[in-house]
């Protein structure tokens, strides 16, 4: 990510120390992760100590540290969209892109996680990319709901 993104990000909330989340929300938006050096440049900019910022972007799981694809696939692994096959999508997930929960491609096209309930319960089993909801996927539909994000 360029300095140039980074400091707009930043100036657009006025360079406020309260306003830490929503910086780091902005730049993992558009940069799907969040580098050590980009977090000393959050550091700087917004007078918040260094040691603060970094337990803030490793408490929330919705940062990285590691970098990940340009399409986040999460997979729900609820206990009703579990009962409606969500075991056999993960598997049929998993063979499309190449990788394992955690994990990246090596494109950085696509990173897979998954969750314990997604929220979407009585239209399971369901696929969020990019947080976009894809539900009652079957796992046959799952390389459809994949291709429409290639």
């Amino acid at each position: 990510m360029q300095t140039a993104n980074i400091d707009q990000i930043i100036d657009a909330h006025q360079g406020k120390p309260s306003a830490l989340i929503h910086v780091l929300m902005e730049i993992q938006h558009v940069n799907h992760w969040l580098p050590r050096e980009v977090l000393k440049k959050v550091s700087q900019k917004l007078e918040v100590p260094f040691n603060r910022v970094l337990q803030v972007a490793t408490f929330y799981k919705t940062f990285s540290m590691i970098p990940k694809g340009s399409h986040e696939v999460h997979v729900c692994m609820g206990t009703t969209c579990r009962m409606r096959g969500a075991g056999e999508l993960l598997d049929t997930v998993k063979d499309l892109i190449g990788v394992d929960v955690g994990e990246t491609d090596a494109d950085m096209k696509y990173s897979l996680e998954n969750g314990s309930c997604l929220g979407c319960c009585s239209l399971g089993p369901e696929i969020i990319v990019n947080g976009k909801h894809h539900t009652r996927v079957e796992p046959s539909k799952a390389d459809d709901v994949l291709k429409s994000y290639a």
